[in-house]
């Protein structure tokens, strides 16, 4: 085909996602070839006639609106057809975003720091883009450039040593390509509020004596923070053996022991540790608390049986106002159940020394 039979303009532009495009195709009066018997296709797909625009006898034009991010790496093809469907003339479109969105940032051990970012849109991963993450103290210091971009995840660098503490990071990234250079929001951390750390050690989850609704839950500090002055914060979730729904106490503070209250008697429960809210959870630990002999057994001697139902019934509303009230691992309600334990032992006995004075 002669290279004067038709030629498209522009040829491979670089776009921005949302925008527009008016493109035209122009064909040579010598082959016979007339505007209104053209047609366009992109991707392989014909675009509606509504589209096109006859600007004179040889120069068809179609313009496109709100363009969507490129689907495929070698660009989207645009291609001006003939009249039988032969190609006439085509070019590539490189439809991205410039801007780098959605940049977080995390350390394992206060010593380093791993950000991670996502590209500008769609079209964008199939534009040979160039970043690069810079960080700066905010009130003073020189701006830098993270160097490792070998983390083994895309859109991501790696800064491993030389971080300050106590004082707040300025995070960006530039990105450059065909369609100009952009600048990611800035973002401000500091590093001891992006410690994510690895599991706390030795988790164990005990039963509190025969209390029926308690467990106990002990744990170490993660090691990567046992030689720094750290004070790591905890989060304690729990839940039934036959449930996927997991409570949270998240007033935990920097202690290493936990009362779980309220729980029901007699079940399994699954217990996850972790420290600060973006720390990981090691592998749950289960345990049960014992069942209720004494709400739960029978009894022959129907005075007996009576003062058990009466006693169930009060024991049942008890329950419900120390459930509401020890929810979680709340020191003062643990006290108060404690002393209502103490009491009741001490009414059982005093019931049983009764209950023998009327036998004798």
């Amino acid at each position: 085909m002669p290279p004067a039979m038709a030629m498209v303009y522009p040829q491979d532009p670089a776009l921005l996602i949302g925008s527009s495009l008016t493109a035209t195709c122009s064909v040579s009066a010598d082959h016979g070839l007339h505007a209104g018997s053209l047609y366009w296709t992109l991707n392989g797909k014909r675009l509606h006639s509504s589209t096109y625009s006859i600007l004179s006898p040889t120069v068809l034009s179609v313009t496109l609106t709100n363009l969507s991010g490129s689907r495929q790496r070698s660009g989207d093809n645009l291609v001006c057809h003939g009249g039988g469907g032969h190609v006439l003339a085509g070019s590539c479109l490189y439809v991205g975003s410039k801007s780098p969105s959605n940049l977080t940032c995390w350390s394992r051990n206060t010593k380093d720091l791993t950000c991670r970012w996502a590209p500008g849109g769609q079209g964008e991963t199939f534009i040979k883009t160039k970043y690069t993450l810079k960080y700066k103290l905010r009130w003073y210091g020189q701006e830098k450039e993270c160097e490792d971009y070998s983390a083994g995840q895309p859109y991501t660098c790696y800064i491993p040593r030389d971080l300050a503490l106590f004082t707040p990071y300025e995070i960006w990234v530039e990105a450059s390509n065909q369609l100009g250079s952009a600048t990611s929001d800035v973002i401000s951390l500091d590093i001891l509020d992006v410690v994510t750390t690895d599991p706390p050690a030795d988790v164990h989850v005990s039963r509190v004596g025969d209390l029926e609704d308690q467990l106990t839950v002990r744990w170490g500090t993660p090691p990567a923070l046992k030689d720094f002055l750290f004070q790591a914060k905890y989060q304690i979730r729990y839940r039934l053996e036959d449930s996927s729904d997991w409570k949270v106490v998240d007033d935990m503070g920097n202690q290493t022991s936990c009362r779980l209250a309220g729980l029901r008697p007699g079940t399994v429960y699954f217990v996850q540790v972790r420290c600060n809210p973006r720390g990981n959870s090691g592998h749950p630990t289960a345990a049960s608390t014992p069942h209720s002999e004494r709400l739960l057994a029978g009894s022959c001697d129907s005075k007996a049986g009576q003062q058990n139902s009466t006693l169930r019934r009060d024991l049942k509303q008890f329950f419900g106002w120390v459930r509401k009230r020890a929810y979680g691992c709340s020191g003062m309600s643990i006290k108060l159940y404690d002393q209502w334990r103490v009491w009741l032992q001490k009414s059982h006995k005093t019931r049983n020394q009764v209950l023998q004075g009327d036998k004798s």
